[in-house]
């Protein structure tokens, strides 16, 4: 790793083990019930998105706290990847209204957060 800062490397690292830890007693307190709709992930893809549309708009991008909560805790908290296999469990079981609105209102809600988080950031 060529030109890479230290403390910036840290602070992912720190910003990623606590976000990680966050969403696994999340996920351990609030586990769903297959076929019904995943609570956890859905709020804590949410919520990371939220504070990403914020970090990103009102941080600067020389500031350590950028790469601690966006890169680091974000992207620790939020898991596109179980949402994915969340998604297919649900299409194997048949579950294709459920699965469709999972998707869709993942999508929808993760954006309107981070608008609305950019936006507040803004003022």
């Amino acid at each position: 790793m060529l030109g890479y800062d230290g403390r910036e490397v840290l602070a992912v690292f720190v910003g990623g083990a606590l976000g990680t830890l966050a969403r696994a007693a999340i996920e351990t307190l609030l586990t769903p019930e297959p076929g019904h709709w995943p609570w956890p992930t859905f709020a804590v893809n949410i919520v990371g998105a939220f504070v990403l549309g914020y970090v990103a708009t009102r941080l600067p991008d020389d500031s350590y706290r950028r790469p601690l909560l966006g890169t680091g805790f974000c992207g620790g908290l939020t898991t596109f990847s179980t949402m994915q296999v969340e998604i297919l469990r649900m299409i194997e079981r048949d579950h294709f209204v459920l699965a469709a609105g999972y998707a869709s209102a993942s999508i929808v809600a993760g954006l309107a957060a981070a608008w609305v988080a950019s936006e507040w950031a803004r003022r």
